[in-house]
């Protein structure tokens, strides 16, 4: 055993540790055995079984994905608030019919409903705000607030039949997003950036903008976060204003080749330090400084609206030139797309509709519906739809019935996760599809059921992963995505 021991004793105490699991049970299997250690069939099953346990504490990126992916990349445009599905997307006559009446027990049932609603004595059923009307070759109905939305209705994938598990803001947008309703997991954007990496070395795999002027229902940053991955992968965010990424311009009187001497200088140390130490986070440090280091270059480029054609502009809608407007945002996300960013998230806020839904619906369609349809067709009309994955909804729906009096202009709808829509494009897609479909009162699932894991598990899938595969071991548990659950939706997939 003396051979062993001595490959032992060159290892570092971490690779060491690293392969034990597998690699002293080898060991003792050898022993127990009665093998010569001059035998090369058990010096290679020892050398073989301790590389497979490193392996598996390694997490290595994927590299390459499972299989051919539909989508090189995402724009996920995340409507904070729950938008309504009976003002959008889901037409439902009834509701018109049996305005002021209670919702039928048997409809309502035992599902939860929140604090706010808890204590009502009467749930009467409210009319959409608006009128629908068909389009599309398929006839598919949308609301007189979404016109532009609707004049792509051959291009997009209306799923009426989403469902999530949480009934409050910050779980529930968590959990979209993360894939649990407790904070510290990876994002969507991290995961995908962390499993197949950057298509354009002087930008970040995942950006992020929250857009201005939405709403004041607070968004937080762990909607994005990293969690236990390392820390290079978190959502990057642009903001509005001169400098995009804070910090990224040098200071007065420094010049570009200043900085790169004292990154240089740096970077030393930090090769000396990751020597020592060997801690995985210096090399998050390292790239952090050197895609800092590129990004002063790119990111002016992107932000530099000037070589814009005016009909472009036009078709984003008049707030398209007001940094941090959520139209300005989605011409940056096609900018972005186009230098190939892996993860474009955007967040726009002001879909929180408990009282005055007339009037705040409207003014959240205003922001939002223009500029969500001219994405995708300036993505169309560049090539750029099929292999980009458009996603547009928020976290959960709207009841069916009135929170508050029932007066006109006052009404309101509570939260409701057990039915809401959401709208996809491009990336694989079945364009024109309308997918899924609930009761007569929006109310309850009656066809074809997505739970927030099958849209990740359908996200993943397009991007060329299998869920179940991609994994990340921490603190002793293997972690994914979607956690224990999802199925890939494949009638929705072209």
């Amino acid at each position: 055993m003396d051979e062993i021991r001595k490959a032992i004793e060159e290892q570092s105490r971490r690779d060491f540790l690293r392969g034990s699991a597998l690699g002293l049970g080898s060991i003792a299997l050898g022993s127990l055995l009665g093998c010569n250690s001059e035998d090369k069939t058990v010096k290679k099953a020892v050398a073989n079984a301790m590389a497979a346990g490193a392996a598996v504490e390694e997490n290595q990126p994927l590299v390459n994905p499972h299989f051919v992916p539909r989508a090189k990349r995402v724009i996920y445009m995340f409507q904070s608030g729950g938008p309504s599905q009976m003002e959008l997307f889901d037409y439902k006559p009834q509701l018109y019919n049996m305005h002021g009446q209670d919702i039928p027990p048997s409809v309502l049932g035992t599902g939860r409903v929140s604090g706010m609603v808890s204590n009502q004595n009467r749930f009467p059923l409210a009319r959409p705000a608006t009128s629908f009307k068909q389009y599309g070759s398929n006839g598919a109905y949308f609301s007189d607030l979404v016109p532009y939305t609707a004049g792509i209705a051959d291009d997009i994938c209306v799923v009426r039949s989403m469902f999530t598990e949480q009934i409050n803001h910050e779980p529930a947008v968590i959990f979209t997003q993360t894939g649990n309703q407790l904070s510290g997991r990876p994002s969507i954007g991290s995961w995908i950036s962390y499993g197949l990496g950057s298509l354009n070395q002087n930008l970040p795999a995942f950006i992020v903008m929250v857009s201005k002027g939405g709403g004041d229902q607070p968004i937080s940053n762990l909607a994005w976060s990293n969690g236990f991955l390392p820390s290079h992968h978190q959502g990057v965010q642009f903001m509005s204003g001169k400098d995009p990424v804070l910090y990224l311009s040098s200071p007065d009187g420094v010049e570009k080749m200043d900085r790169r001497r004292a990154l240089d200088f740096i970077r030393s140390f930090n090769l000396l330090q990751k020597d020592k130490w060997h801690d995985p986070e210096i090399d998050s440090r390292l790239n952090q400084y050197e895609m800092a280091y590129r990004m002063q270059m790119a990111v002016p480029e992107i932000t530099d609206l000037s070589n814009e054609p005016a009909h472009i502009l036009d078709m984003y809608g008049p707030d398209v030139k007001v940094p941090g407007s959520y139209a300005y945002n989605c011409l940056m996300a096609r900018r972005l797309a186009e230098k190939d960013v892996r993860f474009i998230q955007l967040y726009h806020l002001g879909w929180d509709h408990h009282g005055g839904l007339h009037a705040g619906i409207r003014k959240a369609t205003r922001q939002t519906d223009q500029a969500s349809a001219a994405l995708v067709k300036d993505l169309k009309q560049r090539g750029l739809l099929d292999d980009t994955l458009v996603i547009w909804g928020g976290e959960f729906g709207r009841t069916s019935f009135c929170q508050g009096t029932l007066t006109e202009e006052a009404f309101g709808r509570d939260h409701h996760p057990t039915a809401y829509s959401i709208w996809m494009a491009g990336g694989g897609t079945r364009p024109g599809l309308v997918y899924g479909e609930t009761d007569d009162f929006a109310h309850n699932i009656v066809k074809d059921k997505v739970h927030v894991h099958d849209f990740q598990a359908t996200l993943l899938h397009l991007m060329g992963i299998d869920h179940e595969q991609f994994v990340y071991k921490t603190q002793g548990r293997r972690y994914r995505l979607t956690d224990v659950a999802g199925e890939v939706v494949k009638g929705i997939i072209g």
